[in-house]
Protein backbone atom coordinates (compact mmCIF):
# COMPACT_ATOMS: atom_id res chain seq x y z
CA UNK A 1 0.00 0.00 0.00
CA UNK A 2 1.36 3.42 -0.99
CA UNK A 3 1.57 6.09 1.69
CA UNK A 4 0.85 9.79 1.31
CA UNK A 5 1.59 12.38 4.01
CA UNK A 6 -0.31 15.68 4.00
CA UNK A 7 0.58 18.60 6.25
CA UNK A 8 -1.19 21.95 6.54
CA UNK A 9 -0.52 25.17 8.43
CA UNK A 10 -3.88 26.94 8.76
CA UNK A 11 -7.58 26.27 9.16
CA UNK A 12 -8.18 26.84 5.45
CA UNK A 13 -5.33 24.48 4.69
CA UNK A 14 -6.81 21.84 6.98
CA UNK A 15 -10.02 21.84 4.96
CA UNK A 16 -8.07 21.23 1.73
CA UNK A 17 -5.93 18.59 3.41
CA UNK A 18 -9.06 16.70 4.45
CA UNK A 19 -10.38 16.71 0.87
CA UNK A 20 -7.04 15.38 -0.34
CA UNK A 21 -7.03 12.73 2.38
CA UNK A 22 -10.53 11.51 1.59
CA UNK A 23 -9.81 11.17 -2.12
CA UNK A 24 -6.54 9.28 -1.87
CA UNK A 25 -7.82 7.06 0.94
CA UNK A 26 -10.70 6.04 -1.34
CA UNK A 27 -8.11 5.16 -3.98
CA UNK A 28 -6.34 2.73 -1.66
CA UNK A 29 -3.60 4.96 -0.28
CA UNK A 30 -2.65 5.08 3.37
CA UNK A 31 -2.82 8.78 4.24
CA UNK A 32 -1.09 10.44 7.18
CA UNK A 33 -2.24 13.96 8.02
CA UNK A 34 -0.68 16.56 10.28
CA UNK A 35 -1.14 20.21 11.12
CA UNK A 36 1.52 22.62 12.30
CA UNK A 37 0.07 25.79 13.87
CA UNK A 38 -0.02 27.21 17.38
CA UNK A 39 -3.56 28.41 16.64
CA UNK A 40 -5.01 24.98 15.89
CA UNK A 41 -5.68 21.99 18.16
CA UNK A 42 -3.56 18.84 17.87
CA UNK A 43 -0.71 20.77 16.33
CA UNK A 44 2.36 18.73 15.50
CA UNK A 45 4.83 18.75 18.38
CA UNK A 46 7.76 17.59 16.27
CA UNK A 47 9.86 20.23 14.52
CA UNK A 48 8.76 20.41 10.88
CA UNK A 49 12.20 19.35 9.67
CA UNK A 50 12.07 16.17 11.78
CA UNK A 51 8.55 15.37 10.56
CA UNK A 52 9.78 15.76 6.99
CA UNK A 53 12.80 13.52 7.60
CA UNK A 54 10.53 10.74 8.85
CA UNK A 55 8.14 11.12 5.95
CA UNK A 56 11.00 10.91 3.43
CA UNK A 57 11.76 7.52 4.96
CA UNK A 58 8.26 6.04 5.12
CA UNK A 59 6.14 7.71 2.42
CA UNK A 60 5.91 7.55 -1.36
CA UNK A 61 4.49 11.07 -1.53
CA UNK A 62 4.33 14.22 0.62
CA UNK A 63 1.93 17.12 0.14
CA UNK A 64 2.49 20.50 1.78
CA UNK A 65 -0.66 22.63 1.90
CA UNK A 66 1.04 26.00 2.15
CA UNK A 67 3.77 28.08 0.56
CA UNK A 68 6.38 26.50 -1.71
CA UNK A 69 9.06 28.13 0.43
CA UNK A 70 7.98 26.13 3.48
CA UNK A 71 8.21 22.91 1.50
CA UNK A 72 11.57 23.75 -0.09
CA UNK A 73 13.22 24.59 3.24
CA UNK A 74 11.75 21.47 4.84
CA UNK A 75 12.82 18.96 2.21
CA UNK A 76 16.20 20.45 1.22
CA UNK A 77 18.36 18.52 3.74
CA UNK A 78 16.86 15.16 2.72
CA UNK A 79 16.94 15.25 -1.09
CA UNK A 80 19.22 12.48 -2.37
CA UNK A 81 18.25 11.07 -5.75
CA UNK A 82 15.39 11.18 -8.22
CA UNK A 83 15.43 7.37 -8.02
CA UNK A 84 14.65 7.29 -4.31
CA UNK A 85 13.15 10.64 -3.28
CA UNK A 86 9.39 10.66 -2.69
CA UNK A 87 7.05 12.75 -4.79
CA UNK A 88 6.58 16.18 -3.21
CA UNK A 89 3.63 18.46 -3.96
CA UNK A 90 2.64 21.87 -2.70
CA UNK A 91 -0.91 23.21 -2.71
CA UNK A 92 -1.56 26.85 -1.97
CA UNK A 93 -4.06 27.21 0.84
CA UNK A 94 -6.71 28.72 -1.42
CA UNK A 95 -6.59 25.59 -3.57
CA UNK A 96 -5.73 27.36 -6.83
CA UNK A 97 -2.46 25.66 -7.73
CA UNK A 98 -0.91 22.24 -7.20
CA UNK A 99 2.84 22.26 -7.84
CA UNK A 100 4.83 19.13 -8.62
CA UNK A 101 7.91 20.15 -6.67
CA UNK A 102 10.11 17.04 -6.55
CA UNK A 103 10.34 13.65 -8.31
CA UNK A 104 7.98 14.57 -11.10
CA UNK A 105 8.65 11.48 -13.19
CA UNK A 106 10.07 8.53 -11.25
CA UNK A 107 8.37 9.60 -8.02
CA UNK A 108 5.11 10.30 -9.81
CA UNK A 109 4.68 13.89 -8.59
CA UNK A 110 3.47 15.09 -11.99
CA UNK A 111 0.63 12.57 -12.12
CA UNK A 112 -0.24 13.18 -8.46
CA UNK A 113 -0.31 16.93 -9.05
CA UNK A 114 -2.73 16.50 -11.95
CA UNK A 115 -4.93 14.15 -9.91
CA UNK A 116 -4.94 16.45 -6.89
CA UNK A 117 -5.71 19.47 -9.06
CA UNK A 118 -8.66 17.66 -10.56
CA UNK A 119 -10.27 16.89 -7.21
CA UNK A 120 -9.71 20.46 -5.94
CA UNK A 121 -10.67 22.22 -9.17
CA UNK A 122 -7.16 23.68 -9.23
CA UNK A 123 -4.42 24.15 -11.83
CA UNK A 124 -1.60 21.62 -11.91
CA UNK A 125 1.84 23.21 -12.25
CA UNK A 126 4.23 20.81 -13.99
CA UNK A 127 7.64 22.14 -15.00
CA UNK A 128 9.51 19.12 -16.43
CA UNK A 129 10.63 19.98 -19.97
CA UNK A 130 9.54 16.77 -21.70
CA UNK A 131 6.00 17.25 -20.38
CA UNK A 132 5.86 20.89 -21.39
CA UNK A 133 7.01 20.09 -24.95
CA UNK A 134 5.03 16.86 -25.28
CA UNK A 135 8.16 14.74 -25.70
CA UNK A 136 8.79 11.12 -24.73
CA UNK A 137 9.99 10.88 -21.13
CA UNK A 138 12.27 7.87 -20.77
CA UNK A 139 12.04 7.77 -16.98
CA UNK A 140 8.22 7.81 -17.05
CA UNK A 141 8.33 5.02 -19.63
CA UNK A 142 10.61 3.02 -17.32
CA UNK A 143 8.29 3.47 -14.37
CA UNK A 144 5.14 2.51 -16.27
CA UNK A 145 6.81 -0.63 -17.62
CA UNK A 146 8.36 -1.49 -14.23
CA UNK A 147 11.91 -1.21 -15.52
CA UNK A 148 15.02 -0.17 -13.66
CA UNK A 149 16.66 2.80 -15.41
CA UNK A 150 20.36 3.65 -15.35
CA UNK A 151 22.71 5.42 -15.60
CA UNK A 152 20.83 8.62 -14.90
CA UNK A 153 23.51 10.69 -16.63
CA UNK A 154 22.65 8.90 -19.87
CA UNK A 155 18.92 9.36 -19.19
CA UNK A 156 19.45 13.12 -18.87
CA UNK A 157 21.49 13.19 -22.08
CA UNK A 158 18.76 11.17 -23.85
CA UNK A 159 16.08 13.69 -22.86
CA UNK A 160 18.32 16.64 -23.75
CA UNK A 161 18.89 15.21 -27.23
CA UNK A 162 15.16 14.71 -27.77
CA UNK A 163 14.40 18.26 -26.66
CA UNK A 164 17.11 19.57 -28.99
CA UNK A 165 15.52 17.78 -31.94
CA UNK A 166 18.34 15.23 -32.28
CA UNK A 167 17.45 11.61 -33.15
CA UNK A 168 17.74 9.08 -30.34
CA UNK A 169 17.80 5.34 -30.70
CA UNK A 170 15.60 2.58 -29.35
CA UNK A 171 16.54 -1.08 -29.02
CA UNK A 172 14.60 -3.89 -27.36
CA UNK A 173 15.13 -7.58 -26.76
CA UNK A 174 11.38 -7.80 -26.21
CA UNK A 175 8.33 -7.23 -28.40
CA UNK A 176 6.30 -4.08 -27.84
CA UNK A 177 2.84 -2.66 -28.31
CA UNK A 178 2.18 0.79 -29.72
CA UNK A 179 4.26 3.06 -31.94
CA UNK A 180 7.70 4.49 -31.34
CA UNK A 181 7.43 8.06 -30.08
CA UNK A 182 8.43 10.93 -32.32
CA UNK A 183 12.16 11.46 -32.53
CA UNK A 184 13.10 7.85 -31.77
CA UNK A 185 14.81 5.60 -34.31
CA UNK A 186 14.71 1.81 -34.17
CA UNK A 187 18.26 0.53 -33.78
CA UNK A 188 20.05 -2.72 -34.49
CA UNK A 189 22.46 -4.23 -32.00
CA UNK A 190 24.65 -5.75 -34.72
CA UNK A 191 25.28 -2.36 -36.38
CA UNK A 192 26.03 0.09 -33.55
CA UNK A 193 28.00 2.42 -35.84
CA UNK A 194 24.83 3.09 -37.83
CA UNK A 195 22.74 3.81 -34.76
CA UNK A 196 22.29 7.23 -33.13
CA UNK A 197 25.01 8.08 -30.63
CA UNK A 198 22.59 7.89 -27.73
CA UNK A 199 19.64 5.62 -27.19
CA UNK A 200 17.62 3.47 -24.83
CA UNK A 201 17.91 -0.32 -24.66
CA UNK A 202 15.27 -2.57 -23.11
CA UNK A 203 17.22 -5.63 -22.08
CA UNK A 204 18.35 -7.78 -19.16
CA UNK A 205 21.74 -8.51 -20.78
CA UNK A 206 24.90 -6.78 -19.59
CA UNK A 207 26.61 -7.29 -22.96
CA UNK A 208 23.94 -5.33 -24.85
CA UNK A 209 25.63 -2.13 -26.05
CA UNK A 210 23.83 -0.81 -29.12
CA UNK A 211 24.76 2.85 -28.58
CA UNK A 212 27.85 4.84 -27.71
CA UNK A 213 25.82 6.12 -24.74
CA UNK A 214 23.10 3.74 -23.60
CA UNK A 215 20.22 4.25 -21.20
CA UNK A 216 19.45 0.80 -19.84
CA UNK A 217 15.80 -0.04 -19.21
CA UNK A 218 15.89 -3.35 -17.38
CA UNK A 219 12.54 -5.08 -16.80
CA UNK A 220 12.22 -6.62 -13.34
CA UNK A 221 10.96 -9.97 -14.60
CA UNK A 222 13.59 -12.69 -14.12
CA UNK A 223 12.45 -15.47 -11.79
CA UNK A 224 14.99 -16.90 -9.33
CA UNK A 225 14.55 -20.56 -8.42
CA UNK A 226 16.25 -21.51 -5.15
CA UNK A 227 17.22 -24.61 -3.26
CA UNK A 228 19.49 -24.90 -0.25
CA UNK A 229 20.61 -27.03 2.63
CA UNK A 230 18.69 -26.35 5.81
CA UNK A 231 19.89 -23.39 7.84
CA UNK A 232 21.81 -21.53 5.15
CA UNK A 233 22.11 -17.85 6.08
CA UNK A 234 21.28 -14.78 4.03
CA UNK A 235 24.88 -14.26 2.95
CA UNK A 236 25.08 -17.79 1.52
CA UNK A 237 21.84 -17.26 -0.42
CA UNK A 238 23.13 -13.93 -1.75
CA UNK A 239 26.38 -15.54 -2.92
CA UNK A 240 24.46 -18.31 -4.66
CA UNK A 241 22.21 -15.86 -6.49
CA UNK A 242 25.13 -13.61 -7.41
CA UNK A 243 26.94 -16.57 -8.99
CA UNK A 244 23.92 -17.44 -11.13
CA UNK A 245 23.39 -13.82 -12.18
CA UNK A 246 27.04 -13.44 -13.15
CA UNK A 247 27.09 -16.66 -15.14
CA UNK A 248 23.89 -15.66 -16.94
CA UNK A 249 25.41 -12.28 -17.81
CA UNK A 250 22.34 -10.32 -16.73
CA UNK A 251 21.85 -7.16 -14.73
CA UNK A 252 20.97 -7.93 -11.08
CA UNK A 253 18.24 -5.29 -11.39
CA UNK A 254 16.38 -7.75 -13.68
CA UNK A 255 15.40 -10.02 -10.78
CA UNK A 256 11.67 -9.84 -10.17
CA UNK A 257 10.66 -12.73 -7.91
CA UNK A 258 12.01 -15.76 -6.10
CA UNK A 259 10.59 -19.24 -5.66
CA UNK A 260 11.26 -22.66 -4.18
CA UNK A 261 9.50 -25.80 -3.01
CA UNK A 262 7.03 -25.53 -0.12
CA UNK A 263 9.50 -27.41 2.11
CA UNK A 264 11.51 -24.17 2.04
CA UNK A 265 8.59 -21.87 2.80
CA UNK A 266 10.00 -21.04 6.23
CA UNK A 267 13.68 -21.13 5.31
CA UNK A 268 14.93 -18.07 7.16
CA UNK A 269 17.96 -17.38 4.97
CA UNK A 270 15.84 -17.29 1.81
CA UNK A 271 13.14 -15.19 3.45
CA UNK A 272 15.64 -12.64 4.72
CA UNK A 273 17.45 -12.44 1.39
CA UNK A 274 14.17 -11.88 -0.46
CA UNK A 275 13.23 -9.14 2.00
CA UNK A 276 16.59 -7.41 1.58
CA UNK A 277 16.33 -7.70 -2.21
CA UNK A 278 12.70 -6.52 -2.14
CA UNK A 279 11.52 -9.61 -4.04
CA UNK A 280 8.27 -11.51 -3.49
CA UNK A 281 8.85 -15.12 -2.47
CA UNK A 282 6.51 -17.94 -3.37
CA UNK A 283 6.69 -21.69 -2.88
CA UNK A 284 5.10 -24.60 -4.69
CA UNK A 285 4.08 -28.12 -3.77
CA UNK A 286 5.88 -31.16 -5.14
CA UNK A 287 2.89 -31.85 -7.38
CA UNK A 288 2.91 -28.32 -8.80
CA UNK A 289 6.61 -28.49 -9.62
CA UNK A 290 6.31 -31.88 -11.29
CA UNK A 291 3.75 -30.52 -13.74
CA UNK A 292 6.09 -27.79 -15.03
CA UNK A 293 6.95 -28.60 -18.67
CA UNK A 294 10.54 -28.70 -19.88
CA UNK A 295 13.85 -30.50 -19.51
CA UNK A 296 15.61 -30.03 -16.21
CA UNK A 297 18.89 -30.98 -14.57
CA UNK A 298 17.95 -34.06 -12.59
CA UNK A 299 19.34 -35.07 -9.19
CA UNK A 300 18.42 -38.36 -7.57
CA UNK A 301 19.70 -37.02 -4.25
CA UNK A 302 17.31 -34.06 -4.42
CA UNK A 303 14.49 -36.35 -5.57
CA UNK A 304 15.03 -38.57 -2.55
CA UNK A 305 14.66 -35.64 -0.14
CA UNK A 306 11.98 -33.54 -1.83
CA UNK A 307 10.25 -35.85 -4.28
CA UNK A 308 11.29 -33.50 -7.10
CA UNK A 309 14.26 -34.08 -9.40
CA UNK A 310 15.20 -30.37 -9.68
CA UNK A 311 13.93 -27.82 -7.18
CA UNK A 312 15.67 -24.66 -8.37
CA UNK A 313 15.13 -25.10 -12.11
CA UNK A 314 11.50 -26.18 -11.83
CA UNK A 315 10.80 -23.39 -9.32
CA UNK A 316 12.34 -20.78 -11.62
CA UNK A 317 10.36 -22.04 -14.61
CA UNK A 318 7.13 -22.14 -12.59
CA UNK A 319 7.62 -18.62 -11.19
CA UNK A 320 8.51 -17.41 -14.68
CA UNK A 321 5.22 -18.71 -16.07
CA UNK A 322 6.96 -21.61 -17.79
CA UNK A 323 9.53 -19.15 -19.12
CA UNK A 324 12.82 -20.00 -20.76
CA UNK A 325 15.67 -20.99 -18.46
CA UNK A 326 18.48 -18.50 -19.06
CA UNK A 327 20.65 -20.05 -16.36
CA UNK A 328 20.50 -23.69 -15.37
CA UNK A 329 21.38 -24.89 -11.91
CA UNK A 330 24.42 -23.36 -10.28
CA UNK A 331 25.73 -24.55 -6.94
CA UNK A 332 27.57 -22.49 -4.35
CA UNK A 333 28.18 -23.52 -0.74
CA UNK A 334 25.00 -25.57 -0.37
CA UNK A 335 22.80 -23.18 -2.35
CA UNK A 336 21.41 -23.99 -5.80
CA UNK A 337 20.00 -21.35 -8.09
CA UNK A 338 18.45 -21.14 -11.56
CA UNK A 339 17.02 -18.23 -13.56
CA UNK A 340 14.05 -18.09 -15.92
CA UNK A 341 12.91 -15.35 -18.28
CA UNK A 342 9.15 -15.19 -18.90
CA UNK A 343 7.42 -13.95 -22.02
CA UNK A 344 7.02 -10.21 -21.63
CA UNK A 345 6.36 -7.15 -23.74
CA UNK A 346 6.68 -3.43 -23.32
CA UNK A 347 4.02 -0.84 -24.04
CA UNK A 348 4.12 2.61 -25.54
CA UNK A 349 1.07 4.68 -24.68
Amino acid sequence: MRTLAVISFSLTGCVLAERIREHFKSCGWQVKTAVKSVYLPDSLELPLKEWTRRRFADCEAICFVGACGIAVRSIAPFIKSKKTDPAVLTVDECGQYVVALLSGHLGGANELAKETAQILGANAVVTTATDLHGKFAVDVFAKKNDCAIFPMTAAKAFSAALLAGEPVGFYSDFPWEGELPEGMVLAREEAPSKNPAIGAAVTVRKDCKPFAQTVYLVPKIVAVGLGCKKGKDTQAIERGVRKAVQQAGIWPQALGRAASICLKAEEEGIQQWCESADLPYETYTREELLTVPGEFTSSEFVRGITGVDSVCERSAAKAGNAGRLIQRKTAEDGVTCALALPDWRIRFE
